[in-house]
């Protein structure tokens, strides 16, 4: 396996530590990565203020440029990219690749956009315009469920903004983040763009940091609270997205054998490990049977494994902490309702779960309640719609939802009832570059994508002028 580097100032260096990157599929070690101390954050943070006013100053057109070099880079190494992002994080390698090149769309997607000045008033007694100004010092912190697309969610929108960026990506998924500082290295000027590694170590010193003016975090409820504390010191700004537990609602007048693919696929894409995957489903009780045999079916059917293996559709869990967790949550639904498809774990290495499906659960239940983040789908069964989304709005969180029906007036009236960022209908999980993205209660603060995500890396600035 390759050699990898930190990315600092425009130079690939060594770590001051390293840690092991294990395939999730095998159990196996892939490399020793490089682990960044905290004297080499400090140095990334240094480097990328250093780097802020002249980058800052550069017209919006150069900035866009190097954004598209970046996704030129990232399209000319799909395949090696794909690979590396199917041994650390597990998914398969069509997935992978999917990623791969929607990295590459959602980066050239904030090269279309601009930031105008806007006149708010010009009138005989003033002129007041609105600017759009980077920030400085952007920390971006990225997971491992997507560790390239979620950054793309980051970079690209902070580089056209004008701000310069230290991005930290999860322990267990570094390597791609890595390959793609190597890839840019010398794309990108000095310090613009820097890659650190941490085991889980750096992101309150890179939260905390007093020259990083903004941070984006995409991660749990529970870290993202201890990154808004870490903020609070200096009110500098943050976006947070975060854990969610979306609930799909289908009605009476859907045809269970048509709807049970999409469903399942909105559930159990990336094994269940999708912030806005469908975390609960509930069913009109008149369809509730024959939903849940067709779940069961497709779930029963789903070929698991490892990522880079022909015909495999589901991956394992990314790391053992979370296979563990589910694997706890399962058990309890054993008790709480009845597992109708998985429920078990097969006899080889790696963290693979076979997708579950669980019925006669309720709410109340562990796996009804909390994000499970993995392959398990408890199907909940009601015979009022409101009191159904009464019930999807009972939980803290509200980042996604979805209303399935025949009846698009009936589902867009209930979707106004739902609470969450996002409702979708007859659909579940869509997210589009153009399409702003972010969260309720404690899915989440501030927006991702469209123009609103540009924004968010932006300060307002206006100027108010006497004629």
């Amino acid at each position: 396996m390759a050699d990898y580097s930190l990315l600092i100032n425009g130079a690939l260096v060594a770590g001051d530590a390293t840690m092991d990157v294990v395939n999730p599929a095998t159990e196996e070690v892939i490399c020793a990565a490089p682990r960044a101390s905290e004297a080499q954050l400090n140095q990334a943070v240094a480097a990328a203020k250093a780097a802020f006013p002249a980058w800052s100053k550069t017209s919006l057109d150069e900035r866009k440029a190097v954004v598209n070099k970046i996704a030129d880079a990232i399209e000319a190494n799909a395949n090696d990219l794909a690979r590396l992002l199917t041994q650390e994080q597990g998914k398969p390698l069509a997935d992978a690749t999917a990623e791969v090149y929607g990295t590459a769309i959602f980066l050239r997607y904030f090269t279309s956009l601009d930031l105008p000045v806007k006149v708010i008033d010009d009138s005989e007694g003033r002129l007041v315009e609105a600017h759009r100004r980077p920030l400085g010092v952007v920390g971006a912190i990225v997971p491992w469920n997507f560790p390239m697309i979620l950054m793309a969610f980051k970079l690209s929108p902070a580089l056209v903004a004008g701000n310069t960026i230290v991005v930290k990506p999860a322990p267990t998924t570094p390597l791609t983040a890595l390959k793609l500082g190597e890839l840019i290295c010398d794309l990108v000027p000095a310090g613009v763009v820097n890659f650190i590694t941490d085991a889980n170590d750096l992101g309150a010193p890179l939260t905390a940091h007093p020259d990083v003016r903004k941070v984006s975090f995409t991660g749990s409820t529970a870290t993202g609270a201890k990154v808004m504390a870490g903020a609070a010191g200096l009110l500098k700004r943050i976006t947070l997205e975060l854990g969610g537990n979306d609930a799909g609602i289908v009605l009476d007048d859907v045809n269970p054998k048509e709807a049970a693919p999409k469903l399942f696929q909105s559930a159990f894409q990336n094994s269940g490990q999708v912030c806005i995957a469908m975390k609960r489903l509930y069913v009109h009780e008149s369809i509730y049977d024959e939903m849940c045999d067709e779940l069961a079916s497709i779930a029963k059917e789903t070929v698991i494994g490892d990522g880079l293996e022909q015909g495999t559709q589901l991956g394992p869990l990314q790391n053992k902490m979370q296979f563990d967790k589910v694997r706890e949550m399962i058990a309890e639904a054993g008790q709480d309702g009845t597992i109708i498809a998985g429920g078990d774990t097969p006899d080889k290495p790696g963290f693979f779960i076979a997708p579950t499906i669980v019925r006669d659960v309720t709410d109340g239940a562990r796996i009804v309640d909390e994000e499970q983040f993995g392959p398990v789908l408890p199907v909940i069964k009601f015979s009022d719609p409101h009191d159904a989304v009464a019930r999807a709005n009972a939980s803290p969180y509200g980042l996604g939802g979805s209303i399935w029906s025949a009846d698009l007036d009936k589902a867009y009236a209930l979707a106004q009832e739902m609470e969450s960022g996002t409702i979708w209908i007859n659909k579940h999980a869509e997210l589009d570059p153009s399409v702003p993205f972010g969260g309720a209660r404690q899915s989440g603060l501030g927006t991702e994508l469209g123009q609103e995500g540009l924004e968010e890396f932006t300060q307002l600035k206006m100027i108010n002028i006497a004629r």
